[in-house]
């Protein structure tokens, strides 16, 4: 259910009316994790919620010491939803983090980052919205066990579409319909287990207000991806923390469970979070013109900025080092950077667009454990940084990437190989996310310095697959 709420009035009207119990509190942190805090109705009032709900920033990881740990939750009244899982009845509003210091919002926090980069992009008068549409695919398991100890580092995961079922005694009996590795692109049931329950994903979603239009099977076995419609910015960052919050409260009511890993399963395909950008201003589509795939000069040096910064902007649309297990030649991975209409090996592809409003740039390295928040930031400082300096992208690559000769592929640049690529190229490639004071190097250090113990965690973890190679040495 979605109402028009404003403000805290609105928002205590609201309670009233459908005799909520709770209200969750919800905000971001540097992962893209959703975190929360739940106030019973009784001790909401106009007052605690201008000023805002005191909580303890320090224990988050990249945030604030514990010296200067008290941050305020600012509720975005205009994110206010019920929630369908609770068994309480719950409302849910979306915040901003403030410093109560200097009343300021947080540089820290990414939803507000988001918030200066659209309002950046308005104040160049180049463009006065940025629109984003986001495809984020996922895997729905049956069973995973995962143990990380000194004495064992294994993970085992279990699908009844999974060919390692095919001659397993499962209860009922085994139908034998399975996809197949790479055979999972639009089957129908019962090779397509999960159709019912997608549609469930969806029909939840649609009651909390997302404007969803479609879901189907993916190319892995277990793979899937439901659909909802481009907006704003801000507003399909918001949409993407409620997709995510669905599809893996759906998949647990079911029985099963969901993630979000670009690449849990080895010799299939992974999953990706295909990113479509277009600016407008005056309601005005920026991106059609008469150039290549009917694009204007400033369509082409978005595409430029988005290949020159793209390593530095890997770090935050592939932030994990199993980012680039799926960023890898062979499995539809977009490794390439490079421009193309309607080819899906481009890491920049032009979707085909008969309405001059239908154009944009769909960007496909990115993954679904990007924070939407800064990744969809980074991308759109990046692309506005190719049209400012006028970037050419190069000419266009109208064949299959994947197939080409040694002699051609040395030419064409590619994307971060590993996340320490990444996260190297944004210490050295950050003056164009700095722009409007949109990127601090505040923020950049403290995303630089989490990521970065997540590498040394990675790093001094023996791999199972080490022991198959070098054990016997």
């Amino acid at each position: 259910m979605v109402k028009d709420i404003s403000d805290a009035e609105g928002l205590l009207q609201f309670i009233a009316e459908e005799s909520i119990v709770y209200v969750d509190f919800r905000f971001t942190d540097y992962k893209g994790k959703w975190h929360h805090v739940s106030y019973h109705h009784s001790v909401l009032d106009e007052d605690l919620l201008e000023d805002g709900l005191m909580f303890d920033g320090s224990s988050l990881p990249g945030w604030c010491t514990i010296n200067e740990s008290d941050m305020l939750l600012k509720p975005d009244y205009t994110t206010t939803r019920l929630d369908p899982f609770a068994q309480q009845k719950t409302a849910f509003v979306i915040c901003n983090i403030v410093d109560p210091i200097t009343g300021q919002p947080y540089m820290r926090d990414p939803r507000s980052t988001a918030k200066k980069a659209e309002a950046y992009l308005a104040s160049t008068g180049i463009a006065d919205t940025v629109y984003v549409g986001a495809e984020a695919e996922f895997f729905v398991f049956d069973d995973v066990k995962m143990r990380v100890c000194p004495e064992k580092v294994s993970f085992e995961i279990t699908s009844v579409e999974a060919d390692i079922m095919a001659d397993k005694e499962i209860p009922g009996g085994n139908s034998g319909h399975r996809p197949g590795i790479k055979g999972g692109y639009f089957p129908l049931p019962p090779v397509d287990s999960a159709n019912d329950l997608r549609a469930e994903m969806l029909t939840v979603m649609e009651q909390m207000g997302l404007p969803v239009d479609k879901h189907h099977h993916e190319v892995a076995a277990a793979q899937h991806e439901l659909g909802f419609a481009f907006d704003r910015m801000i507003q399909t960052a918001d949409n993407l923390q409620m997709y995510k919050y669905v599809v893996r409260n759906v998949a647990d009511a079911y029985g099963k469970t969901a993630t979000f890993m670009p690449k849990p399963v080895m010799g299939d395909n992974g999953s990706g979070m295909h990113t479509h950008m277009s600016f407008w201003k005056a309601n005005k589509p920026l991106f059609a013109g008469t150039g290549y795939a009917d694009l204007s000069d400033k369509a082409l040096y978005f595409i430029g900025g988005i290949i020159k910064h793209a390593h530095a902007v890997n770090a935050f649309t592939n932030p994990t080092t199993n980012s680039y297990k799926r960023l890898v030649p062979g499995f539809e991975a977009p490794v390439l950077l490079a421009y193309s209409s309607r080819n899906r090996s481009a890491s920049c592809r032009i979707p085909f667009g008969s309405s001059p409003k239908s154009k944009r740039v769909e960007i496909r390295f990115p993954d679904p454990t990007a924070n939407p928040y800064l990744a969809f930031a980074a991308l759109m400082m990046a692309g506005l940084d190719g049209i400012e300096n006028k970037i050419n992208p190069g000419e266009p690559m109208d064949k299959n990437l994947y197939d080409l000769p040694p002699e051609e592929l040395k030419d064409v640049p590619s994307v971060a190989v590993d996340l320490r690529q990444a996260l190297d190229a944004l210490d050295k490639d950050r003056a164009f996310l700095k722009k409007g004071d949109v990127f601090t190097d505040e923020l950049i250090d403290s995303y630089l310095a989490v990521k970065r113990e997540e590498l040394k965690e990675y790093d001094k973890t023996p791999h199972p697959l080490e022991y198959k190679m070098y054990f016997s040495l």
